[in-house]
């Protein structure tokens, strides 16, 4: 078991900034199609609460990973007690 969370915590590293690089690839994507002044500050805005959502997220994502790869939680029992 403790080399699945090792594993998954390096799974978690490299999701993190992959996941916000795509994103960010997403969001130049969708307002470079936008026409109008309008609709381009519309999607920027969008675009802009969505990464400000996802970044920090992404951020906990590669320290969970970390500390997963590290053998933070190797201590943690496989199975409830209760």
């Amino acid at each position: 078991m403790n080399f699945l969370k090792k594993f998954l915590g390096l799974v978690w590293m490299v999701l993190g900034p992959l996941t916000m690089g795509f994103l960010l690839i997403q969001a130049f994507d969708k307002v470079g199609f936008a026409h109008s002044d309008i609709e381009r500050t519309n999607t920027i805005l969008q675009w802009g609460i969505i990464l400000f959502i996802f970044f920090p997220i992404s951020i906990g994502l590669m320290i969970f990973g970390y500390y997963a790869w590290k053998g933070e939680y190797d201590q943690l029992a496989d199975h409830s007690s209760d």
